[in-house]
């Protein structure tokens, strides 16, 4: 049961991105990889991963109804007590607005939406629309607005990339967004460049890329893991089950997280 409001927990959050350490959150899908999460002194927020609870519904990542992830990560709330939780929300949906104001009624303290690259004055209005609502529910909603510049860049050069993903950034920002959330496969160079551009910037950890505490030393605001977390869990569970069809047995080491 938490003790502080969606608005402590915003606070609370927006207090996390702007401190001087890099906020590390360890990305979760349902209530128990919530709670297991929740168990470690090292938590402070909780993020969840959209890719990952479209997975667990059987959706493709980007289609799952808005209904539903607002359904899952509302009980990831209610179990999270006053730590806060970021969702997830693909890319708003149709209405930002809209979608910002639900999020709240759940208890969201902050959000991921990306811009897919829609044209740069579509995307910097969709950004105001979910700031804007969030301001008129009293909320000081911790919006991680994402481009897509790197991810959804095609084969055009590094530096258009990093040109777009600077632009978008900084007029996320001015429109009131938290941090940016710049997804992709970042060098120590090109990760500086975009904390010198936009400011609060938000990575995520994939294979081979610099560690948080390097990401933290070149000034990155937040670290995330996206839906790598349960494809950790889900290798570690084929794997089991492939032993186990081979005559294995469950190992002892195994915890009761559930």
């Amino acid at each position: 049961m938490s003790t502080l409001s969606v608005d402590g927990r915003a606070r609370r959050l927006r207090d996390l991105h702007a401190a001087p350490e890099i906020l590390r959150v360890v990305n979760v899908w349902d209530v128990i990889s919530a709670k297991a999460v929740l168990a470690l002194p090292e938590t402070r927020a909780i993020a969840t991963a959209g890719h990952s609870i479209a997975a667990s519904f059987g959706y493709d990542d980007g289609s799952i109804p808005l209904e539903t992830t607002l359904d899952m990560v509302g009980r990831i709330v209610a179990a999270a007590g006053d730590v806060p939780v970021s969702a997830d929300l693909d890319d708003g949906y149709a209405d930002t607005g809209d979608t910002v104001r639900r999020a709240i009624g759940v208890g969201i303290a902050g959000a991921n939406m990306e811009d897919r690259l829609r044209p740069f004055d579509e995307s910097v209005a969709r950004v105001a629309a979910a700031v804007r609502a969030a301001e008129a529910e009293g909320v000081p909603f911790a919006l991680n607005a994402r481009t897509d510049a790197f991810v959804r860049g095609g084969d055009r050069p590094l530096e258009e990339s990093i040109a777009d993903a600077v632009a978008r950034g900084r007029a996320f920002i001015d429109a009131g967004a938290d941090v940016v959330f710049v997804p992709g496969q970042l060098d120590a160079e090109t990760t500086a460049r975009l904390v010198e551009g936009i400011g609060r910037v938000s990575v995520i950890g994939l294979p081979g890329a610099l560690r948080a505490a390097e990401y933290e030393k070149l000034g990155v605001a937040r670290i995330s893991y996206g839906p790598l977390t349960q494809r950790v869990a889900l290798t570690a569970y084929q794997d089991l089950a492939a032993d186990l069809y081979r005559d294995g047995v469950i190992p002892d080491s195994t915890r009761a997280l559930n």
